[in-house]
């Protein structure tokens, strides 16, 4: 029979492999947004120079009015591209965090109510309410996380929806 130290270790362990799959997931996905802005400032950059040239280079104002204007929408385009993908890589990331929580709290939930019935089983007192109350409780958080990701998950969903471009444009 595994000692309550024992259960413990085991329940530290599990916690730190969760928080330890959060963290890899954290890095990944900000590298991958990093990228991005590079990406990103890159190519506005290499675009600023074109135009540069291209408005040294024009004749008339007419000219220069619909270089700017094409450099202005070209950059708002670019930019809001990004925008969706950066809301793309974190609705993602919000999901799969919300997965492992999810895992989190129903495994850890559930090996942390069979500790508990472990540790009043040795204890002189045996108050059934006690482990109803704690099995509620953590009913209880399980229920508010699934709500909190749900509406999180809305909220991101809005956003990318938001900064997508109208119909017919791109």
């Amino acid at each position: 029979m595994a000692t309550k130290q024992d259960q413990i270790n085991e329940l530290q362990k599990k916690n730190l492999e969760a928080a330890t799959r959060l963290a890899q997931l954290s890095i990944e996905n900000s590298q991958r947004i990093l990228e991005l802005q590079v990406a990103t400032a890159k190519i506005l950059f290499e675009d600023g120079v074109k135009n540069a040239k291209a408005l040294s280079a024009a004749k008339d104002p007419k000219e220069v009015i619909e270089l700017r204007t094409q450099y202005a929408q070209a950059t708002t385009e670019k930019l809001l591209s990004s925008a969706r993908e950066i809301a793309e890589i974190a609705a993602r990331t919000q999901n799969e965090v919300g997965k492992l929580v999810g895992e989190q709290l129903s495994t850890g939930s559930s090996d942390v109510f069979e500790a508990f019935q472990k540790l009043f089983k040795g204890l002189p007192i045996s108050d059934q309410n006690t482990l109803g109350a704690i099995q509620t409780a953590i009913d209880t958080s399980r229920t508010a996380f699934e709500q909190i990701t749900r509406a999180s998950t809305e909220a991101f969903q809005a956003f990318t929806n938001a900064s997508q471009p109208p119909k017919g444009r791109k």
